[in-house]
């Protein structure tokens, strides 16, 4: 194996998932700008859409999601054929 290729800055983060507003608290060296408070501990803080908590994969649950009527816009191209 090659020596020193991996990062030893590991430290504490919150990735919070912001469909749902939940927060998972990880080691990561991703640099981040924003930090979060949580039980009187801060965190540096990584924003992100989809996570476990909320991928319709993993919930069973399924979304219909779209942005900008992209479906309307393909449907309105396409019905006359």
């Amino acid at each position: 194996m090659k020596k020193d290729i991996h990062p030893k800055d590991y430290r504490e983060v919150v990735f919070k998932d912001m469909s749902n507003d939940t927060h998972i608290i990880t080691k990561s060296t991703i640099k981040t700008r924003e930090s979060i408070e949580l039980d009187g501990v801060t965190y540096p803080l990584v924003k992100i859409e989809i996570s476990a908590t909320s991928h319709p994969f993993y919930t069973g649950k399924t979304k219909f999601v779209d942005s900008a009527g992209r479906v309307d816009k393909f449907n309105k191209r396409y019905v006359k054929k």
